[in-house]
């Protein structure tokens, strides 16, 4: 059988993406900060794109605006007294020390991470190179919360190390380290995590008997723990209730993330790209000017490169030409990108306009599609346009996929979104007996009464999401807050 390879020209119908509007997507898709960051990255290559600097408005210029009154008038005079008060000293009334001449920001100390603060341990102990290599190792893969979600054969793999030597090393390794502070670092599950700390902990603490006792509860019956039933662990470990409640509560004096104790969370900020209030009786929806940078094209060097143009021919300078369209679409961009976020936001703000008159439990349901055809764009368009992009409301800031979500129909018809049926849920929980709490079947029965078809489980997860305790937790609370009372 003979076989042979032609060519043969077709033509297809595909879309094809160019650089310039994959780029526009990756702008879309962006938050403020990184878009902001990304134009200044963009100032720093392209000559011809500047970033304008924002207002400056001094005292002076708040001054020269505002009409000077009496009250005014006495502020500023007490301003400037603070100011001479709170002054610092001429060079010449004394010389500072060399310890006073240094920054007060300087002398705060950086917060410690936790691997620094294991590594600093490991550095003033006897040890040889290669045990110091495999505990630094185990160092080097615990996670956040202090834990060891590794295998060591993963560890050894990392390190280069196989076989039953390394494996018995890498053991004395972690025991090291398990051994260090904080108590409890380097565990490979809760339970050893919290078994350590019982080991470290003083002897003081609930006795030995307590200890002992938390300790076999930790072991075999921590999902029984998980459940705040002291009457079937007492039956399981064969033991007064009382004991078995003092071991719970030495349990509950440890700390499950050791990890926590060091560094510093780095605290996330949220710049909303849209505002809304109302404004006589009707919401209004604006974007937010200080939330990006004001660009422009720099029209010296535009003119610049024209005068170049007219005396030495179009032909030259293709790479600066190239750098000015560049600099004259980002320019575009920005305003596309502005206009498309606001087009949403409003079209947002008219669906949901009883959210924002009555709350949570006036949250419909709405989807991507809904938002793009009112648009006039792609749902693809709408969900990145609404990905990391914020609304300051009066209720509070929220994410602008905060408004979707997909309807719950109940028996009247219609459909709730779900964040109605949370807060729906958290007032019934509200208004409970603190000795009688509701359990989520009980939550599920009151919101069928109410005509809200809606699962036991589902009412478990909008529970979770709300950071809301089970109905024994809750009940033990309010039996504690009886028996005090």
């Amino acid at each position: 059988m003979n076989t042979s390879i032609v060519l043969q020209p077709r033509q297809v119908q595909a879309p094809i993406f160019s650089p310039r509007l994959q780029q526009a997507v990756r702008l879309l898709q962006m938050s403020s900060q990184e878009y902001a960051q990304a134009l200044r990255d963009a100032a720093e290559l392209n000559p011809f794109l500047e970033i304008e600097a924002p207002a400056q408005e001094g005292p002076e210029a708040i001054a020269e605006a505002a009409p000077v009154t009496a009250d005014t008038a006495a502020d500023i005079e007490a301003a400037a007294a603070f100011d001479r008060i709170t002054a610092a000293p001429a060079p010449s009334d004394r010389h500072l020390s060399h310890d006073e001449s240094f920054d007060l920001m300087q002398r705060v100390p950086l917060p410690d991470s936790l691997r620094a603060h294991l590594h600093g341990q490991l550095g003033v102990l006897r040890l040889s190179e290669r045990e110091l290599a495999f505990a630094r190792a185990v160092v080097e893969a615990l996670d956040e919360d202090g834990y060891l979600r590794i295998s060591l054969e993963e560890v050894g793999a990392a390190l280069g190390e196989t076989g039953a030597d390394a494996e018995r090393e890498l053991r004395t390794a972690l025991r090291r380290v398990q051994a260090l502070e904080p108590a409890g670092v380097a565990a490979r599950s809760v339970a050893e995590c919290l078994c350590l700390q019982l080991e470290a902990a003083p002897r003081q603490s609930g006795g030995a008997g307590a200890r002992q006792l938390a300790r076999r509860i930790l072991e075999a019956h921590i999902g029984l723990l998980a459940t705040h039933d002291v009457g079937k662990l007492a039956k399981a470990l064969d033991a007064p209730p009382q004991e078995v409640q003092c071991a719970i509560d030495c349990i509950r004096r440890l700390d499950p993330h050791p990890g926590w104790q060091f560094g510093e969370t780095a605290t996330r900020v949220v710049i909303p790209d849209v505002t809304v209030k109302k404004v006589r009786g009707a919401w209004r929806t604006s974007l937010n000017a200080g939330a990006l940078p004001r660009v422009k094209v720099n029209s010296a060097y535009a003119r610049l490169l024209e005068q170049h143009g007219e005396k030495h021919g179009t032909g030259q300078c293709t790479a600066m030409k190239e750098c000015l369209e560049q600099a004259r679409w980002m320019v575009g961009s920005v305003s596309q990108r502005a206009s498309t976020i606001l087009e949403v936001a409003r079209a947002i703000v008219a669906r949901q306009k009883m959210f924002f008159e009555h709350g949570p439990l006036a949250m419909k349901p709405l989807g991507l599609r809904e938002i793009a055809e009112e648009v006039g764009v792609h749902p693809s368009t709408v969900s990145r346009t609404v990905h990391n992009k914020y609304m300051a409301t009066p209720a509070g800031v929220f994410e602008l996929q905060h408004f979707f979500s997909r309807g719950l129909n109940h028996a009247a018809g219609g459909a709730s979104a779900p964040v109605a049926l949370q807060g729906l849920i958290r007032e019934l929980i509200a208004v409970e007996k603190p000795v009688a709490p509701l359990s989520d079947a009980a939550l599920a029965r009151q919101l069928a009464q109410q005509g809200f078809r809606i699962a036991r489980r589902t009412v478990t997860k909008y529970r979770q999401s709300m950071n809301i305790d089970p109905f024994e937790r809750r009940r033990a609370q309010g039996g504690e807050m009886g028996a005090a009372a």
